[in-house]
Parts: structure tokens; sequence; C-alpha cells
């Protein structure tokens, strides 16, 4: 098995989930007692605590002080998940493995899927595979594009997408594993000319296929897996599923 780091994206705010009185960064809000971004890494710890690194933002002290164990990277100001991703590179410069990005506020993905996606990567020899779900949610999450041999094609994100796309099921969960020293390099190739003027890791696969790289796709049936936590009905689902 190659080497692994995982680099876990927290630094959200979470501005649907804040009232007046609680003004937690959404990675701390509490689910069954304990905080979102627990679950995330207790079925992380198949990758050791020192390479599983947490990049933080709002209210970073909180975090920091809840996950004292993990090493951390600042996103500040924060300006979409690609520019996160490059606010770890002093972490991952000279690793020669394979990075895992993942996000803090999605507890109910399981290990097997996350290994299952390492595995494909590994067995692949890709320098990027992404985890696509099916899924009966009606969620904003951006679509997997294949060509007609179904070769991966690029990601849309889902305000981007026309019609025809937003009618595609399959849908980008926005897990990768990735080749470090390839994402390293892409991540300074990325641009904001989108919508959100963000520098989106969704645009990086297609970089990577650019560049001749191998880009695959691991799809699971994730069902209730796929749901990240962004308002205070999505933490009611997910609390009700890990109970």
């Amino acid at each position: 098995m190659n080497a692994i780091k995982a680099v876990v994206l927290a630094a959200g705010k979470g501005t649907r989930m804040m009232t007046e009185t609680n003004t937690m960064p959404k990675v701390l809000r509490l689910a069954c007692g304990k905080p979102l971004l627990y679950y995330v890494l207790k079925t992380l710890q198949f990758v050791p605590k020192e390479d599983t690194i947490l990049v933080v933002g709002y209210r970073r002290e909180d975090v920091i002080a809840a996950f004292p164990d993990y090493p951390h990277a600042v996103q500040d100001p924060q300006l979409g998940t690609g520019h996160a991703v490059r606010c770890a590179k002093a972490e991952l410069e000279g690793f020669d493995g394979t990075v895992l990005v993942c996000y803090g506020d999605m507890p109910l993905l399981k290990e097997e899927v996350y290994r299952g996606l390492l595995a494909e990567h590994e067995r692949t020899g890709s320098v990027c595979t992404l985890l696509s779900g099916t899924t009966e949610e009606k969620l904003p999450y951006g679509r997997v594009l294949k060509d007609e041999n179904g070769e991966f094609l690029q990601v849309v994100e889902d305000r981007d997408c026309t019609p025809e796309q937003k009618a595609i099921r399959e849908l980008n969960v926005g897990i990768y594993a990735f080749d470090c020293k390839e994402l390293l390099a892409c991540l300074d190739l990325l641009r904001n000319n989108n919508a959100q003027q963000e520098y989106y890791l969704t645009d990086v696969p297609a970089l990577m296929k650019q560049r001749g790289g191998k880009v695959s796709v691991y799809t699971a049936e994730l069902n209730e897996q796929i749901l990240g936590v962004n308002t205070p009905e999505q933490l009611a689902i997910a609390e009700k599923y890990l109970k």
C-alpha cells in the first residue's frame, strides 16, 4: 500500500446553522454529543494522526483545542476547496505518496468507502481517483461527466450545470485520492474564473488529465453516507443515522 496522508477540510463557518447564541464552527457542531469532526477522524483512524492534516479557518483556535493531536494548516481568507488544500502545501511538500482529501462535516461516510477508494487508486495507477456516489437525496453536488467509453471527462459544480447535466445521478462527493506531487503541481495551476470566484478542487482532476495523467472514478452506492451537514435539518438527519 502507498504511504497515505489525509487532508481534512475543516475551515468552514456553517453560516446556515448559526444562531445568535451559537456561532460554533460547523465541524464542532454536536451530533449525538460529539462534534461532527470526531466521527470523520474516528473513521480515518487507519491513517496515523501525525499524517492527518486539519485545514482550519473560522474560529480555528476552537477546532485546534478540540483536536490538539493533529497537525493543522490555516486557510484565511477562505477562497474555495482548491485553495484550502493549497494551504496544506507546507505539510505535503516532499511527500511521495497518496493524499486522501475529505471533509470534516461528513460524519456518515464509512471506513470501507475510504479504503475502497484508496485501493482502486492504487490498483489503477491513477494520479487521481475521485469518489462518486448515487443517492436518492436531492443534493447540490457537482456532477461527474464521462465520455461514451465511461472514461472521466470533468466535474461540473451544481451551480454551473446545464439542465442536461443536472439530470446526471452520479454525484461528485468531493473526496479524492491524489498522487501528492501531481496534486501540488496542479494546485498552482488553478484559476478562479467561475460563479463564486473561488479555487475549486473539482478542477484539479481535469487539469491532471490535460497533463497526461490517468484519472479514475470509484463509484459506490452511498445513500445517506453522502450527506454533508450544512443546515439544522441535515444535522438532525445525520444524528438519526448515527443513532
